[in-house]
């Protein structure tokens, strides 16, 4: 998963290092799914609701395989980076989407997630959020068929129920599974950012909010303190092989 729901599972290797991961016993599937752009187009409102959902839908589909591919369905996490890795937590937060009776087999597959480490998340999706984390906030609203930022946030109250079911801060509860965040540059609460759309700020933020439920989420960032796990690979490879 990649930037701006446009991207592409050849990517992989940026938010992950693959070969350290197989090398400790952790098989890896990267997974392509549908654009932004490409949901509005089809009038799929909101028309994040399509890349978002096709995560969901590629992790049902590889725990449908587990038998077949030797994988254990209860040890699987998530990485990605930009809004793969918003799409990631995302999945880590959403409340199971696993359908028992339906007579798709795949459906009935969970959509719950061991652990996430992601690189560079937007962990909010809600606009007044963005502004008062990071004052020069402009990404997002597109997620929503949105314009601009300004349009996004001028009529964010009619779109509340979206963000409440898509923004990955919204859904964070005391049953979520513990995340992994790395971010290029320090965090500034309240500060204009260089990089606005991948700010730490984003990091702090969720973490104040995991910390609240008893969540466990680490932020990295340069010269973050106590760094337990200095890459999202390690965190991954300690909470797989211990899960």
């Amino acid at each position: 998963m990649a930037v701006g729901w446009g991207g592409a599972k050849e990517r992989v290797q940026r938010f992950a290092d693959v070969a350290a991961l197989l090398e400790a016993g952790i098989s890896v599937a990267a997974i392509n799914y549908r654009y932004v752009s490409q949901a509005k187009a089809a009038g799929i409102e909101p028309p994040v609701k399509a890349p978002l959902r096709d995560a969901a839908r590629a992790l049902q589909f590889v725990r449908s395989k587990a038998a077949e591919w030797n994988i254990d369905k209860k040890r699987i996490g998530a990485a990605g980076g930009s809004a793969g890795a918003c799409s990631s937590l995302w999945l880590a937060f959403h409340d199971d989407l696993a359908e028992p009776e339906s007579e798709d087999p795949v459906a009935r597959e969970s959509t719950r997630l061991l652990c996430a480490a992601v690189s560079g998340p937007q962990t909010t999706l809600d606009p007044k959020q963005m502004k008062e984390w990071t004052p020069n906030s402009k990404y997002g609203g597109h997620a929503f068929g949105k314009p601009n930022f300004a349009v996004f946030l001028a009529e964010r109250e009619s779109i509340l129920p979206w963000i409440a079911e898509f923004s990955p801060y919204a859904l964070v509860t005391a049953d979520d599974p513990s995340v992994h965040l790395t971010f290029s540059a320090p965090p500034a609460m309240g500060k204009v950012q260089k990089d606005p759309t991948h700010s730490a700020n984003f990091g702090v933020g969720l973490q104040r909010r995991c910390k609240e439920v008893g969540v466990g989420c680490e932020v990295v960032y340069p010269g973050a303190p106590k760094v337990k796990h200095a890459t999202g690979t390690a965190y991954l490879i300690e909470a797989l092989k211990e899960g």
